[in-house]
């Protein structure tokens, strides 16, 4: 006999494991998960990437990304008291837009969840290889895993699985213990480098700006201050599994945000105020030096006072300690990500399974596992992984202001704990500044990120069309064929021809194949999308329809990137390039809006809630 669950629409078995998901997180359990995920391996590392980015002038970096993280941070805070789900981010942009952008956000947020407990594990032995051998070697002037320190990250993935394993509230109590050790040791840092700040450190070896204006921009996404900041979502994504969801959720996230701003904006004054110079070293030479492995272990080691070279060594039980929290909160994440995309039925259902004894989406958990391992191989290092992963996260945070919008005009009658003043004006700063960090990755990141975004789009055609569309399998798997085969071979020249440093093309013949391979591409999901709008029923065709506005905006951003001040061939410099996108992503935040509807989902969740009232 079939099992019932592949039999269930994936929508109403959700409904059934929501429901089973244990409600024990209280408002300190989230924010102490949220900060749990903010203070990780970004306060140990974070401060070196964004000093050897921007110099002095990332003390505005964090500043500037902090506040952009706030305002999508606010858009989100509204949504999830309002619908507090399990997955969350994953889940907004299906209720929104339905299916299609549904799925390609949902993919996009993926890529970049299951990846946070692997670079995770890769901060804990960058600071481990200081005392520890044989971890990391050079490859092309980068420091990367051995196949021994591969082996030891596993060994700590496989930890933050069973930490999971036990239990949301077995994890909730541990994480705060945690939180509470991760909060007092950088406080203590940041007052005793003060005592060693060297004001002229902020003004010497180029000035403020040694490196450019718009290397303080660049230095958000790809140095990992944006990262850093990207664990605010864990109340989100654990709001299914709150006491008091609507109330405590949107309380959690926003002051995990504020918090954040000003632990990292003064751990880095500090970091700049301390500095030591290595013989020969630059700021852009800062992360190779030994300032880059261990930054703040490093200057209280050079400090030449007592107090403050024993203190460092509590850095290197913290470079396990706060690292680890991140990664078994992120670990769990993952999990309720692959959890929310089945929810909306893009994944198999069995990821939505929850364990009968201790209340957790089990077998999505064990999928987190194991795509967590094998995202050591392509990011053997924590520099390498950051951009990618914070860009590619930002780029599914355009839809916290879309969603807020489209869920006002569309399901007005939701109860809303929290109801954001001035949205009309804060989720349109929100969406601008959220694509402009996804702009300001440069080139290399931006195409890795589309591009791997572009190769899960057949996964909808193999998984959801066939099923859910009434599309017939010889359609949607020669269409999922084609675009994967396609995707996959632009990605490889782009990197092979024109990304990759020894690539030795001229800059005419690597212009040409960049913009051919986006040309293919991007024209070849146009096609498929309108092709797939006329065969699909009449009530499913608007969730193709919906989603040209984002496909727009993904082939937009590579190609003015590719031309802009962080690209290859530049041609629009600094600041007009990015005052460019301000206006181009304005007038694309209109048609997103215009693009998001009453979803089915989201009309089934406004009829529960007054089933409830």
């Amino acid at each position: 006999m079939a099992d019932q669950s592949e039999i269930r629409p994936a929508e109403s078995i959700a409904r059934e494991s929501d429901k089973k998901l244990k409600k024990a997180l209280s408002l300190q359990d989230l924010f102490f998960l949220s900060m749990g995920g903010i203070i990780g391996s970004g306060w140990l590392l974070g401060v070196a990437g964004a000093a050897g980015t921007a110099g002095p002038a990332s003390i505005l970096s964090w500043i500037i990304g902090g506040i952009i993280v706030l305002f999508i941070a606010l858009t989100f805070a509204e949504i999830s008291g309002a619908i507090p789900k399990s997955g969350a981010i994953v889940r907004y942009p299906h209720l929104a837009y339905g299916g299609y952008t549904g799925y390609i956000i949902g993919w996009a947020y993926m890529l970049s969840a299951v990846t946070v407990p692997t670079v995770e594990a890769e901060a804990v032995l960058t600071y481990a290889s200081t005392y520890v051998p044989g971890l990391f070697h050079t490859v092309s002037g980068v420091s990367v895993l051995t196949p021994v320190g591969i082996l030891a990250g596993v060994v700590l993935l496989i930890a933050f699985f069973f930490l999971n394993w036990f239990g949301i509230r077995f994890l909730g109590k541990f994480n705060s213990v945690a939180t509470w050790w991760k909060f007092i040791i950088p406080t203590l840092t940041f007052i005793f480098l003060l005592f060693m700040f060297n004001k002229s450190n902020l003004i010497s070896h180029g000035g403020f700006f040694p490196l450019g204006v718009g290397s303080m921009f660049y230095a958000i996404p790809s140095a990992g201050i944006v990262f850093s900041y990207l664990g605010f979502r864990q109340a989100l994504e654990f709001g299914g599994e709150a006491k008091n969801p609507q109330r405590d959720v949107p309380r959690a996230t926003v002051y995990s945000v504020l918090a954040a701003i000003a632990l990292y904006t003064l751990l880095q004054v500090a970091f700049l105020g301390a500095i030591k110079w290595p013989a020969g070293t630059t700021w852009s030479t800062l992360t190779s030096s030994s300032l880059g492995s261990a930054p703040f272990f490093t200057e209280l080691q050079y400090s030449g006072i007592a107090l403050f070279i024993a203190f460092s060594y509590f850095l290197l039980i913290d470079a396990w300690i706060s690292p680890s929290g991140t990664g078994w909160i992120y670990l769990g994440n993952s999990a309720r990500v692959l959890y929310g995309i089945a929810a909306d039925g893009y994944f198999p259902s069995s990821l939505l399974k929850v364990h009968n004894k201790t209340r957790i989406p089990y077998i999505a958990l064990i999928a987190s596992l194991v795509l967590g391992v094998i995202f050591f191989l392509p990011f053997p290092s924590w520099y390498l992984f950051v951009g990618f992963i914070s860009s590619a996260t930002v780029l599914t945070y355009i839809m916290g202001p879309l969603a807020l919008m489209t869920f006002r005009k569309h399901a007005p009658q939701l109860h809303r704990p929290f109801h954001l003043p001035y949205a009309s004006v804060i989720s349109p700063i929100a969406f601008v500044g959220a694509a402009l960090i996804v702009y300001w990755s440069g080139i290399t990141t931006l195409t890795m990120i589309f591009y791997t975004t572009f190769i899960g789009i057949p996964i909808f055609y193999f998984l959801y069309a066939s099923k859910k569309l009434n599309l017939s399998k010889l359609f949607s798997y020669t269409t999922g064929l084609i675009e994967l085969f396609i995707s996959i071979g632009a990605l490889v020249v782009n990197y092979t021809y024109v990304l990759y440093p020894p690539s030795k093309e001229s800059m005419a013949i690597k212009t040409e194949i960049f913009i051919l391979s986006l040309i293919v591409v991007s024209g070849t999901v146009f096609l498929f999308t309108a092709i797939t709008s006329l065969k699909v029923s009449s009530k499913d065709k608007q969730m193709f329809l919906s989603s040209y506005w984002l496909l727009s905006l993904m082939v937009v951003t590579e190609l003015f990137s590719y031309f802009g001040a962080f690209g290859n061939d530049i041609l629009i410099p600094f600041p007009w390039d990015t005052i460019l996108m301000i206006a181009v992503y304005s007038v694309i935040y209109v048609f997103a809006i215009k693009g998001g509807h009453n979803t089915e989902d989201l009309s089934v969740i406004v009829e529960e809630q007054k089933d409830l009232a």
